[in-house]
This record gives C-alpha cells, sequence and structure tokens, in this order.
C-alpha cells in the first residue's frame, strides 16, 4: 500500500478516534427531582452521575453511598435490571437498599433507555447490554473512594442474564448476584417455557426481517408498546403480574419503555442466535442466584446454575462460591418491589463475603 494511502487511513482514524472521544464527553440532560417509584432513604446520600462505554454513549447513573460513609475506599456494586425498566424502578430500590447497608452503588440506565444516550431508543443489544455492566466497572475502579479489588454487580430480570455474561467475560467483577434472572436469548429464540422449534424461530426470522424492511422504508423504528395493557381475560398470571406492576402505580414511570412505548420490535433480532451464557460455567468469582419459587421465570436461574457446576472445575470446587437461593412463595414481580419478600440479609452476607475486607 501506497505512503499516501496509509497517511489518509491514519488520519481518517485519528478523527474518527477524536470524535469519538467527544461523544464520550456528551452530557446527558438529567432530572434533579426524586421521580422514583419508591421513597428516598434518609440513611443514604444520593446524586446523579455519568460515564460512557467504549462505543461512547454515555450512561446516566444514581450514586447511593451511606450517609455514616467511612473514611478511605469502599465496596462498590453496580446495578441494572430488568429488563424495559429504567433506574428508578427497580435497580435503584436494590442500589438505595445496599447502601444503606454499607456499600457505594450506582443505579444505571442502559444505553438506549432512560436518561443514558444512544440511538435509536428503546433498543436493545446483548453485547452493548453486557458492556455496559463492564463500562459501570470503568466508572467505578476510577473513583478514588473505591477499592478496585471490591467490586460487584447486581443485574435483575433480563440484566441478570446480562450480568452472568459480564462476570464471565469480566475478570474485575468479584461478586455477582442475579435476582429474578431472565435469559434474553433463550427466551427469544426457545419463547417462554421453550414452546417454539425450529419452524416458530423461521416465521419468528421471517417477521423480524419483514419489520426491518418497514422500519428502513418508514425511517423510522416500530415499537412493541410496552407491557400488555389492558390485559385479555386469558392472558397467564405472569402477564397479569407485569402490568400490575409497570402500568399501576406500584412501578408506572413516565421515562420506563415497559410502562409506555416498549422496546424497538427489532431488539429481538439479536438475540435469536446469541449465546448469552455459553460461557457461564467458565465464571471463577462468586454468584448468587436469586429467584421465587412461584415465579414462571424461575427455571432460567435453575438452568443458568445448572450450567454453571458443569464441566472445568470440579462439581465442590465451583459450588464453594455458587448458590441459587429460592425465596419461598415469591412469584417473578415480587423481587421487584416487596421488601419482606426480597432477601437482602442474604444479599448483602453474600457480598460482605466476599467484597469486604
Amino acid at each position: 500500500m501506497h505512503t499516501t494511502s496509509l497517511r489518509r487511513i491514519y488520519a481518517f482514524t485519528a478523527l474518527a478516534t477524536a470524535l469519538l472521544s467527544t461523544n464520550t464527553m456528551l452530557s446527558q440532560t438529567t432530572t434533579d427531582e426524586w421521580d422514583k417509584t419508591f421513597a428516598k432513604d434518609e440513611r443514604v446520600s444520593h446524586s446523579k452521575i455519568q460515564f460512557h462505554n467504549r462505543y461512547g454513549i454515555t450512561l446516566v447513573a444514581d450514586l447511593y453511598t451511606p450517609m455514616d460513609k467511612p473514611t478511605g475506599s469502599m465496596a462498590a456494586i453496580a446495578v441494572c435490571g430488568p429488563y424495559g425498566a429504567v433506574k428508578e424502578q427497580v435497580s435503584g430500590r436494590y442500589a438505595q437498599e445496599l447502601a444503606a447497608r454499607g456499600y457505594l452503588t450506582i443505579a444505571f440506565d442502559p444505553s438506549f433507555t432512560g436518561e443514558s444516550g444512544g440511538e435509536p431508543r428503546n433498543l436493545t443489544s446483548p453485547e452493548i447490554s453486557t458492556e455496559d455492566f463492564s463500562a459501570a466497572v470503568d466508572y467505578l475502579v476510577a473513583r478514588e473512594d473505591v477499592d478496585s479489588t471490591r467490586i460487584g454487580i447486581l443485574g435483575i430480570c433480563g440484566w441478570g442474564g446480562f450480568a452472568l455474561n459480564a462476570a464471565a467475560v469480566d475478570t474485575r467483577i468479584r461478586a455477582t448476584v442475579t435476582s429474578t434472572m431472565y435469559d434474553m436469548s433463550r427466551v427469544t429464540a426457545n419463547g417462554y417455557f421453550d414452546a417454539m422449534d425450529a419452524d416458530g424461530r423461521n416465521k419468528l426470522r421471517q417477521d423480524l426481517a419483514k419489520q426491518r424492511n418497514a422500519d428502513y422504508a418508514s425511517g423510522k423504528y416500530a415499537l412493541t408498546g410496552g407491557v400488555i395493557d389492558p390485559v385479555p381475560d386469558d392472558a397467564p398470571l405472569f402477564v397479569r403480574q407485569y402490568n400490575a406492576y409497570y402500568r399501576g402505580p406500584r412501578g408506572w414511570h413516565r421515562r420506563s419503555p415497559n410502562s409506555t412505548v416498549g422496546k424497538t420490535i427489532t431488539a429481538a433480532w439479536s438475540f435469536i442466535n446469541f449465546p448469552l451464557l455459553a460461557y457461564s460455567h467458565e465464571i471463577r468469582s462468586a454468584v448468587l442466584m436469586v429467584h421465587g419459587s412461584e415465579a414462571h421465570s424461575l427455571y432460567f436461574s435453575k438452568d443458568a446454575y445448572a450450567n454453571m457446576m458443569r464441566n472445568g472445575e470440579s462439581i465442590a470446587a465451583k459450588a464453594a462460591n455458587k448458590e441459587l437461593y429460592i425465596v419461598e412463595g415469591a412469584t417473578h414481580t415480587d423481587l421487584y418491589d416487596n421488601m419482606d419478600k426480597i432477601p437482602f440479609d442474604h444479599i448483602t452476607e453474600f457480598f460482605n463475603k466476599y467484597l469486604k475486607k
């Protein structure tokens, strides 16, 4: 290749890098009001922070710290989820409670969602959603008041699967908790309870291909419409439970895709062939999976836990820092906001064991 051509390539690369760097520093517009679906805990200090991921997307998070913040560096936890939710809903509730129990925590809006950046809006990607957890770790590592060797993550619902994927690739993550976890690849490719066969997947691919054509022609991305409302008489119980949370006073939020317009329809495209939990059995750091005994989604956690126990190290060695904790009588959405059901004592005990000095 001619020297002149190489110089042009280098110049273009430098320009692209500069533009990307500029984009990562863009400030998102955020609200200063307390607009959470839960009450403010006076034991905790709260503020808004921003950071960016490897794709140059600015992420917005709520930072929670205990009022009696200790001197020196702290253990920290990044929280996200559920799928289609925002930080003012479930993740913020978890983050605030863990801060009251002594941790520096952040609850962040994932890329394309809520107050975070990214276009088109309400898109999801298994890779970028996983990356957002590592971007949160980047931010926490850089804080002077955080001990970079004591960082954990907590993923709820769909972000439970992304948390496991992050833990499988990011060795900076020392401990991971999932709550009421969904494997978004599996449920997209196989349907609920694995009811979809190869013909069903082919039909889904055809439908998504048609939707891509329509989106490109119209210049905008069609949306799913959020959690179904009103609920049909023949809807499964878990659909009613989702509606009761996202469309009712418990959890409705104006920036939540599930409460309002939903995710992009073609977001499913990325999940059909993506093996989200393929390497979860290679996670060497500590993992606690929490799920309700009455949750329709329990099979996701049971199977993910079994997968973590297979191959590689001996079962006995892996079991030493892996746990599946079943909350008797709890449904999927009970672990969103029911403080009598969410086992915060057990979660705290787990993080204390692996993140405290």
